[in-house]
């Protein structure tokens, strides 16, 4: 059990028979009577976001989540195929769990899949992955004052911005919690 004072972001609670991933969370004290804690929580299965405000000092039952380090293989329709490195076992995700996972995953990456009670709850990608680039305007030096930027299509289908001196060709570093570019490999 933890209590409000344990909160912090990204915690995962059960409540209600339920999962959340706590987004945000304020401590607010009233005038008048005990301080509250307000959260802002996401529901690991159906993807919805709640408020929810508790007494400071409530208990929450933490989640056990068991880890798996697993190797993306491929996807077929709407499934996506993972396998785990250490037991060789297959699991498979549907797109909608994976969210904005999808624009990252790349043949062989290796990441890691949370479950619950042998469920597949969400995946865990590397803060940075490889990517090509497949599409992108030719940038002309001397376009802006400052460093300019121009959207780039990458092998998986995502587009971000990238700096002008990037081609088609190119592998470039993007952080996946921000879909930003960082370096050109």
């Amino acid at each position: 059990m933890i209590t409000t004072s344990d909160l912090k972001k990204g915690l995962i609670i059960e409540m209600d028979g339920e999962l959340y991933r706590i987004v945000d969370w304020q401590h607010i004290k009233l005038a008048r009577g005990s301080a509250q804690v307000r959260m802002k929580l996401r529901n690991l299965r159906s993807g919805a976001t709640i408020s929810h405000t508790c007494q400071a000092g409530s208990r929450f039952a933490r989640a056990r989540l068991d880890r798996a380090h697993v190797q993306y293989l491929y996807h077929e329709g709407d499934l996506y195929t993972f396998m785990d490195n250490d037991t060789f076992e297959q699991t498979l995700m549907k797109a909608d769990d994976l969210g904005d996972g999808v624009n990252y995953l790349k043949d062989n990456l290796e990441l890691d899949i949370l479950s619950y009670e042998d469920e597949p709850i969400e995946v865990e990608l590397p803060i940075t992955v490889n990517l090509e680039v497949t599409h992108t305007e030719p940038g002309y030096k001397g376009d802006t004052a400052t460093g300019g930027t121009k959207p780039a299509t990458l092998e998986t289908g995502l587009t971000i911005q990238v700096p002008l001196f990037v081609d088609i060709g190119d592998v470039i570093k993007v952080d996946t919690r921000y879909g930003t570019y960082l370096e050109r490999m």
